[in-house]
């Protein structure tokens, strides 16, 4: 997620460039959006901890009380967290494929080291901010949410059809991707609008529509992609696989993609 004009004009640049060091993915438009006297919240960068745990030489190590972890984990979760690194096979792009497309959500997998620093990094954020959602909206996002009587989180929009503005959602690396094979990254589409699901949270007929267009005119075509999935898969985790539910988002794999590209999804 840096004669006087120019003095100024390097400091500036030079500040800026620290704040998008520190936080990957942090677009122009995310600056922008700062508020006034900004701080970038250094104890809470999910780096400090990808760091500690992965130079944590105990694999049985764990980052909470085995009974009360930040949040519900799943057996492959568990399985997940007593293997090392070493132990562990990431996924091919193949492999996503077929995860994907037959639903089987629930398997993809972070680096065992990766899911120890998540869980460390959600239950600091919590205790520091409440929610990971409200460290989002503070540190990553900056989005200022509507409060009234319907308690429900919305902001203002400039369109109420989700996807059609490019103000109404925002598009950034993923700070805690999946274990990949080198060459896949891992972003992740924030709207400010709910997509429409079914029952159990699945996109219906019509989220999928608002989604596969999106991702069409934005990933697909600006990859270069000349057979589809072939560079880009993109995703929604239904609730229940959800960690930070509150916030509507859809994830986005892209394969062999040059970075020049990456940096213009995000301007």
């Amino acid at each position: 997620m840096i004669s006087s004009f120019r003095f100024k004009r390097s400091v500036a640049l030079s500040a800026d460039m620290i704040i998008t060091s520190r936080l990957p993915g942090l677009n122009r438009r995310h600056r922008s959006a700062m508020p006034p006297n900004f701080e970038i919240d250094e104890s809470s960068l999910p780096s400090v901890f990808q760091s500690t745990w992965k130079a944590n030489p105990d694999p049985s190590a764990l980052p909470f009380p085995r009974e009360n972890p930040p949040f519900a984990l799943t057996a492959i979760d568990w399985h997940q967290l007593g293997l090392t690194d070493a132990e562990f096979t990431p996924h091919s792009w193949s492999n996503l494929h077929l995860l994907i497309s037959t639903n089987q959500l629930d398997e993809l997998k972070r680096w065992p080291s990766a899911l120890k620093a998540y869980l460390a990094w959600t239950a600091h954020v919590k205790e520091k901010y409440g929610s990971v959602m409200a460290y989002l909206l503070q540190q990553r996002l900056f989005w200022d949410p509507i409060h009234d009587d319907s308690g429900a989180l919305k902001f203002h929009v400039k369109r109420t059809t989700p996807l059609a503005h490019p103000d109404d959602h925002e598009i950034l690396r993923n700070d805690w991707t999946y274990a990949f094979e080198p060459g896949i990254r891992h972003i992740v589409v924030w709207l400010k609008q709910r997509l429409p699901v079914d029952s159990e949270g699945a996109l219906n007929s019509e989220g999928r529509r608002l989604v596969h267009e999106f991702v069409k005119k934005e990933f697909r075509q600006k990859a270069g992609e000349a057979e589809e999935g072939s560079k880009i898969i993109w995703f929604k985790n239904t609730t229940n696989l959800q960690s930070v539910r509150s916030l509507e988002h859809f994830h986005v794999l892209v394969r062999d993609v040059d970075e020049g590209v990456l940096e213009q999804w995000m301007q």
